[in-house]
């Protein structure tokens, strides 16, 4: 692809709540929608709190954003980050964005920016963030998982080996009955051939229309890795594709 058809993504921080560990992981799966070209941290930088965010800015080209806490207990940074995410929307020139966060403010401005057409992933911890943020956004994901599976790509997860030596496969999460049902029902809605299969990829588009998911919440990196994992469907490859068949 040309660079002048790649995608301008924006990341917006919010620093005071996200860890810094996850901000590889996290431009890696931006990459997916285009080039990230606007990163911006946003916090009052005088806290110590933020003292490892201020030593990677240079090195992932981060934009520190100061907000200076004027009111005890309330945090401008949520409404500076709210600002510039729509005056980046009314610029007309972002075509999606990544939000850092586990706050239930910004839910609106998640789904303000998709009815505009733009996408808009949300990065915040599964065990904080309100369901609200993660149905607002298009995909929701969980960053404890990217920051475990970043871990063990490189090799610095420092997990054990079994009895035989051999590396421990990564800890999968639980897949709930709530996911099962989310795509068995993308599956009935999708079309099927004779043999009542299919194609994958329309499963999964439907399946993320209707919802935020993404299989790295659950450890995997493909939907067809977990689709094999779960006993209430078949798979099968034709001609290099994966289809699917719902069996019980």
């Amino acid at each position: 692809m040309s660079e002048d058809l790649l995608s301008n993504i924006a990341l917006l921080i919010d620093a005071d709540n996200v860890t810094p560990a996850g901000i590889d992981p996290v431009l890696t799966v931006l990459a997916e929608l285009g080039q990230v070209n606007i990163r911006r941290a946003y916090g009052n930088w005088a806290k110590p709190q933020l003292a490892k965010w201020r030593d990677i800015t240079n090195q992932f080209g981060i934009h520190p954003q100061q907000q200076f806490d004027l009111t005890k207990g309330k945090n401008a940074t949520d409404m500076a980050m709210t600002i510039d995410a729509i005056d980046l929307l009314y610029r007309g020139k972002v075509d999606g964005f990544g939000i850092m966060s586990s706050d239930s403010d910004f839910t609106p401005l998640a789904t303000r920016l998709r009815q505009d057409g733009l996408v808009v992933y949300g990065f915040g911890s599964a065990d904080r963030a309100p369901d609200a943020f993660k149905t607002a956004c298009t995909r929701f994901i969980n960053i404890d998982a990217l920051i475990a599976g970043d871990a063990e790509d490189t090799g610095t997860s420092g997990r054990r080996s079994d009895e035989e030596g051999k590396p421990r496969k990564p800890k999968r999460a639980t897949v709930d009955e709530e996911l099962v049902q989310l795509l068995g029902k993308a599956f009935r809605a999708a079309s099927r051939d004779d043999e009542g299969y299919a194609r994958m990829g329309e499963v999964g588009q439907i399946a993320g229309n209707r919802s935020s998911f993404d299989v790295r919440n659950y450890g995997y990196k493909r939907l067809i890795d977990l689709m094999r994992e779960l006993d209430q469907f078949d798979v099968v490859m034709r001609n290099g594709q994966p289809f699917i068949k719902r069996m019980r």
